[in-house]
């Protein structure tokens, strides 16, 4: 099984940006993007730190797998 990749948090934008998210809001450290599709808007948000714990992408790769489907992010998120 492949292990989880350390993702900075500009990969992990360009990531979601890749996917039609963009950022809406930032509040403190987190940063809150969001993407209207013909159901309304989906909402993710991740920490704006320069490096993200391994433990945290794993949270954001299971809230975003919500919206987009896992096999599509398990490749950028994951590597051997």
């Amino acid at each position: 099984m492949p292990k989880l990749r350390w993702l900075s948090q500009r990969e992990v934008l360009n990531i979601f940006a890749d996917f039609g998210f963009a950022v809406v809001a930032q509040k403190g450290s987190h940063m809150k993007l969001r993407r209207q599709t013909d159901v309304g808007f989906q909402t993710l948000t991740i920490p704006n730190h320069k490096e993200i714990d391994i433990g945290t992408l794993k949270a954001i790769f299971n809230q975003a797998s919500r919206f987009i489907p896992e096999n599509e992010l398990r490749d950028r998120f994951y590597g051997g």
